[in-house]
C-alpha cells in the first residue's frame, strides 16, 4: 500500500507539473520573449533545481497538517490514496477546461477530506490549516496583484517618451530573467508538497520516525517528476493564462512575474504552503490593472476566482468519496484505482478532440490590433453645407485638357 501511494504521489506530482506550467512561463510566451519549447525546458530545469533548494513546506504537510495522537500519526496509507485520488481527479478536469486551479488547494482538499472520513475531524490540526494554508491563500493573490499594479505603473511610466520602443525590448529581455526566477520558486514550493506526501505516507506505514523530514531519495524523485510534468508543458492553461486574462505587453510580463517571485519565495521561507497559481494569476491581473481596467477580461478572471473558491472543498468531496469506498477493504482500493484510471483515460481522449499544443497555444485566442486613428478636422456647417460654385462650359474643358 505504501509503495502504491508512493507512486500515486508522483503521478500527482506530474500533473502539478504540466498543470503549474503556465504560471512562470505563460507571460514570457504570450509576448514572444520566449519560444514555448524553449520556455518549459526552462521552466523544467529550473524546478529540478528549486526542488532541493528547501524543505520547509515538506515539513508543514508532513508534520504539521495532520496531528499526531497518542499512539502515533492518525493518518493511514490509505487515506492519503484516497485523497491523492481526489487531488488528481480535480487537477485534470480544471486542465481539461482550460482553468488555473491550484493545484495545492486540491492536494490540500484531498488529504483534509480522505482524512475527516477515516479519522474524524479531530485529526486536522486547525491552527496549521488557518496560519499556513487558509490565510496565505487568501492573502497571497491580493498581494501579489498590488505589487504587480504598482511594477506595472513604474514599467510603462520608464517606457514612455523618445526611447520607448528600446525600453520595451529590454523589458521582453528581462522577462527571460524573471519567468526563470519564477521556475525556481515553484520548484522551492511545489515540489515539496509531494515530497511532504510521501514522508507522511513513509511515516503512517512506520518507515520513517514521525517529526523527521523528508529523505534524500523523496527529494530526487518528486524533483524529477515534476520537473518532467512541466516538461510536458499544460498548453490549455497556458493559453487561459498567458492571452486569456489580459494581453500582455514585456513590461506588464516583466511586473508580473517579479511579482509572483518575490511572494512565492518570501512565502516559502516562512513554511506558506501557497498556492502558485493563485500568486500567478492575481499578479496578471494586477499587471492588467497598471496598464488599463478595461484591458482585463472579468469574465475570465471570474471563472478563475470561482475555481479558487471550489477547488478545495471539490476535491475535499472526491477524496472523501474514494476514502468511503477505500474502507471496504482491498475490493473497494481496487475499485477506486479503478476508477480513477478510467477518468484518466475519458479526460486525456477528450482532450485529443481538441488539442492546444506549443503550435497553437497563442493562436486560438484573437489579437485585435486597432488602426491609429486619424483626427478629421471639423468643417463649419456653413461650408459643409455650401453647393460648388458653377464653372463654365469652356473653362471646364480647358481644365480637362490640362489634366490629361
Amino acid at each position: 500500500m505504501v509503495a502504491l501511494v508512493v507512486v500515486l504521489a508522483l503521478f500527482f506530482d506530474f500533473t502539478n507539473g504540466f498543470h503549474d506550467t503556465a504560471n512562470a512561463m505563460a507571460t514570457p510566451i504570450a509576448t514572444g520573449a520566449l519560444k514555448p519549447r524553449v520556455a518549459v525546458s526552462i521552466a523544467a530545469l529550473l524546478n529540478l533545481v528549486g526542488a532541493f533548494l528547501s524543505t520547509e513546506v515538506a515539513r508543514t504537510i508532513s508534520g504539521g497538517l495532520i496531528r499526531e495522537g497518542g499512539g502515533g500519526i492518525q493518518i493511514t496509507p490509505t487515506m492519503i490514496f484516497a485523497g491523492l485520488i481526489g487531488a488528481i481527479m480535480w487537477n485534470l478536469a480544471t486542465w481539461l477546461l482550460g482553468l488555473p486551479s491550484s493545484s495545492s488547494h486540491a492536494l490540500f482538499g484531498g488529504l483534509i477530506g480522505a482524512v475527516i472520513v477515516g479519522a474524524g475531524v479531530g485529526a486536522i490540526d486547525p491552527g496549521v490549516l488557518l496560519s499556513k494554508i487558509v490565510f496565505p491563500a487568501v492573502l497571497a493573490p491580493f498581494m501579489a496583484a498590488g505589487i504587480a499594479f504598482v511594477a506595472t505603473k513604474i514599467a510603462y511610466r520608464v517606457t514612455s517618451g523618445h526611447h520607448a520602443h528600446a525600453a520595451r525590448q529590454r523589458f521582453r529581455v528581462g522577462q527571460v530573467f524573471t519567468s526563470s526566477l519564477v521556475s525556481l520558486a515553484h520548484g522551492t514550493n511545489d515540489a515539496q508538497k509531494t515530497m511532504g506526501v510521501i514522508t507522511l505516507t513513509l511515516i503512517a506505514g512506520g518507515f520513517q520516525a514521525a517529526g523527521t523530514g523528508p529523505e534524500f531519495w523523496v527529494i530526487a524523485v518528486c524533483a524529477f517528476a515534476i520537473a518532467l510534468g512541466t516538461y510536458v508543458g499544460g498548453w490549455r492553461i497556458i493559453r487561459t493564462v498567458g492571452t486569456g486574462i489580459t494581453d500582455v505587453s514585456p513590461a506588464q510580463g516583466f511586473a508580473a512575474e517579479a511579482s509572483t517571485t518575490a511572494t512565492i519565495l518570501a512565502s516559502t521561507h516562512l513554511g506558506f504552503a501557497l498556492s502558485t497559481t493563485q500568486v500567478a494569476s492575481g499578479s496578471i491581473i494586477g499587471a492588467g490593472l497598471g496598464r488599463n481596467r478595461r484591458s482585463v477580461r472579468w469574465r475570465v478572471a471570474g471563472r478563475i476566482g470561482v475555481a479558487w473558491l471550489v477547488t478545495l472543498p471539490c476535491a475535499a468531496i472526491m477524496a472523501a468519496v474514494a476514502e468511503l469506498l477505500a474502507r471496504l477493504g482491498p475490493w473497494g482500493i481496487a475499485a477506486d484505482a479503478l476508477a480513477g484510471a478510467t477518468v484518466i483515460v475519458l479526460m486525456f481522449r477528450r482532450a485529443r478532440r481538441n488539442p492546444v499544443n506549443h503550435t497553437n497555444v497563442t493562436g486560438e485566442v484573437p489579437v485585435v490590433k486597432h488602426a491609429p486613428s486619424v483626427v478629421m478636422p471639423k468643417v463649419p456647417p456653413s461650408i459643409a453645407s455650401a453647393k460648388p460654385p458653377k464653372v463654365p462650359a469652356a473653362d471646364s474643358r480647358r481644365a480637362h485638357r490640362e489634366q490629361a
